[in-house]
């Protein structure tokens, strides 16, 4: 199928052929007839990509300051290498589309229902329940597709609260100002509408407005104080896009006393005090669509807000829209000034220079259903795999499985196959980039698949273990990106499964730390000390907000589990015997706050009478290194530091040892895993040791709660 990606490490927008994506729990696949390319956001996009690094810091000062932070901690060129990694991203434009059910697991939706979403320039579309609603029979698709953008000036609405027969200005008359003026109309609103467009400004006052044509040099704030007959209007909704702070100060120059103003588009927010203080006006900024926007419980999962403490959600307000739409209280014809192909969307993209565009189309030619769900696309000639090495199929294609183990695995002669992905357009993109053969969203297509005789398993935590053991029941290798598993149950299914198939096969868990070249002369410096040793880890974690999916129990497994579990098999590698106990605390309750497992001290008790802890802390500073261990042992202490320099202090024949970048030991992980496939010798990492570890810290978690 046909999709609009953008590359935002130099704007390119092009028309790319993507697996068509499979259908998930409570979700609807459709079939695009009509979407919109919103002449605002997507030309900020557009020019964003086309700018230069200068450029782009300069719009991004917070993330400037991530990288120098990053420099410091992990030097040059790999911070430079993940900016790049970052901007190469594939991005699929598009938000506004109406399209027929192909699929539907979600009850409320069924197969050749007509609906709106916030779907992307695709011909088939995966949106969840939540950002979904159905079409009224009396309207078209093209006047559907303006639902989303529709929907953004309606929430704006919602947050000033208008009531019959205030004065509102709508200021910035594009697509989504001229849909609200008409909105305010509905509402029995008098409205003065503002923009520097003479056209827009002619369509505001078609829609019942009147208007201020910043281009003639009209004063909007003598405007508007004639429009409210010098009372001050009640309040301002800002559809405007302008990094210039004029638009906020002008709003509030405005308003009557305790007016209201309400941020819709994107303006710069240098806020004058006393044009708030004075007046007590109330300034809020508007988020999306609507409540729902961003709960991943309400958009992924489709819990929705109780329709009597949440009347209009995101949803909700797809559906008054559409309500509207259908009683010719929304007029959208007018807007649409030029239709494209959905093959045609570059020239689609390049009518954004045009500053007078509003309502761009794209259409979609109707396609066979067989063509448009198929799940498999080819990106390269095949090739004459070698069955005795390792011919790999990838499941996932997140920033680390393309930033690390990709190349890793390209690096280490791995015959690339397969790549499979959610959606189809990150397989495509670092598929292509990496050589494989083919990219898929079925899975089916790298385990039923007899050539491929390596699964790399890239994907979130809670379905690790599944996809573990069907690689296992294949009878293919496997390498899992930790955790190998959430929960003890998964941990002996996949003991059995191993039983059952893996005495060939090669199970190996992303267990990199212990790969490092500088941990490695660790391992050789303390070999020839046979008395016990003690190992103090500090791991300057960093914050991650608890609605990440990493945070989620059920689906990242806490922190812990999904990372902490690198440093029990570092310390495990290090001290070259079994655990033999454990005890963890973390960080006490504060004023009522509940505090997630990332502020953790665990102890480890080895065999040999060894024992160390790890002080896995969210709560450090970014200028501090991020991984620190030392090891005390015979009158001596060997130091490691962000695993770029090791020191010994009192040890005999060796002082010091630098790496010119970091190295966690990434490629030596995969390439000694991808040896032993060749040589058939067993893993770099004995099974027992990989299910002691994992063991162990799904216990250390579970002790936590």
């Amino acid at each position: 199928m046909k999709q609009v990606l953008q590359n935002l490490k130099n704007g390119e927008t092009k028309v790319a052929d993507v697996p068509c994506p499979k259908i998930r729990q409570g979700t609807v696949l459709i079939s695009t007839q009509k979407s919109i390319v919103s002449a605002g956001t997507e030309r900020m996009l557009v020019e964003f990509g086309k700018a230069n690094f200068i450029h782009k810091a300069r719009q991004q000062p917070e993330k400037v300051k991530q990288v120098l932070s990053k420099i410091k901690t992990d030097g040059l060129l790999a911070t430079l290498d993940a900016v790049r990694s970052k901007l190469d991203q594939p991005l699929p434009l598009g938000y506004c589309n109406a399209g027929i059910v192909l699929e539907s697991s979600a009850e409320e939706f069924k197969k050749g229902d007509r609906i709106v979403s916030n779907g992307h320039h695709a011909q088939v579309v995966r949106v969840p329940r939540n950002l979904c609603a159905k079409i009224p029979d009396n309207v078209d698709d093209e006047s559907a597709a303006f639902t989303v953008l529709a929907s953004i000036g309606l929430q704006g609405i919602r947050l000033i609260n208008p009531t019959l027969g205030e004065t509102i200005v709508v200021s910035g008359l594009g697509l989504i100002g001229l849909l609200t003026v008409q909105m305010l109309k509905a509402n029995g609103c008098r409205v003065l509408g503002i923009d520097f467009d003479t056209e827009r400004c002619e369509l505001a006052r078609q829609f019942g407005a009147e208007t201020v044509d910043l281009s003639k040099g009209e004063d909007p704030i003598a405007a508007a104080s004639n429009f409210s007959k010098c009372e001050g209007v009640d309040g301002v909704i800002i559809a405007a896009a302008t990094q210039s702070d004029e638009v906020i100060q002008q709003a509030a120059q405005m308003c009557r006393k305790r007016g209201r103003v309400v941020l819709v588009g994107v303006v710069g927010l240098n806020l004058r005090r006393d044009d708030f203080f004075k007046k007590e006006i109330t300034f809020q900024v508007s988020c999306s669509y609507g409540p729902g926007r961003y709960d991943e419980s309400y958009e992924e999962q489709g819990i929705d807000y109780p329709y009597g403490y949440v009347r209009w959600t995101e949803q909700r307000n797809f559906q008054a829209v559409l309500e509207m739409m259908s009683a010719g209280k929304i007029n959208t014809k007018p807007l649409i000034t030029s239709r494209f192909c959905i093959h045609e969307a570059e020239k689609a993209y390049q009518e954004l220079d045009n500053k007078a565009a509003l309502g761009i189309i794209l259409d979609y030619p109707k396609t066979e259903e067989k063509s448009l769900k198929r799940g498999t696309i080819p990106l390269g000639m095949k090739s004459d795999f070698q069955p005795e090495y390792p011919v790999v199929g990838v499941i996932g294609a997140g920033n680390y499985a393309s930033r690390t183990l990709i190349p890793a695995f390209k690096a280490g002669g791995a015959q690339l196959k397969t790549i499979a992905t959610s959606t189809g357009i990150s397989g495509v993109h670092h598929g292509e980039k990496a050589g494989f053969i083919v990219a898929s969203t079925d899975l089916n297509d790298i385990f039923q698949d007899q050539e491929i005789n390596t699964v790399v398993i890239a994907t979130r935590h809670n379905v690790h273990a599944a996809q573990v053991i069907r690689a296992l029941e294949a009878g293919k290798n496997v390498f899992v990106e930790k955790p190998l598993a959430l929960t003890l149950k998964e941990l002996n299914e996949i003991d059995q499964a191993v039983l059952k198939y893996g005495d060939q096969k090669k199970i190996m868990v992303g267990f990199n730390r212990r790969f490092a070249p500088l941990v490695k002369e660790m391992k050789s410096l303390l070999e020839v000390r046979k008395d016990p040793k003690v190992f103090i880890m500090t791991v300057n974690a960093g914050f991650i907000p608890g609605e990440h999916w990493t945070q989620d129990k059920a689906v990242g497994g806490g922190r812990i589990i999904g990372e902490g579990c690198h440093f029990v098999d570092l310390m495990r590698y290090l001290a070259g015997v079994p655990i033999k106990g454990y005890q963890a605390m973390k960080l006490g309750q504060t004023s009522g706050k509940t505090v997630s497992n990332d502020k953790v001290s665990i102890n480890l008790q080895f065999e040999d009478g060894s024992f160390g802890t790890i002080h896995y802390l969210a709560n450090g500073g970014k200028a501090f290194p991020k991984e620190r261990i030392e090891v005390f042992c015979g009158n001596a202490v060997l130091q490691l530091n962000n695993y770029r320099n090791l020191t010994g202090y009192g040890w005999p024949g060796f002082y010091k040892k630098r790496m010119f970048f970091q190295d966690k030991g990434q490629k030596t992980c995969v390439k000694e895993f991808l040896q032993c496939i060749k040589s058939g010798d067993s893993g770099p990492i004995p099974y027992h040791e990989i299910q002691e570890v994992s063991r162990i810290c799904i216990e250390i978690d579970s002790s936590l709660q």
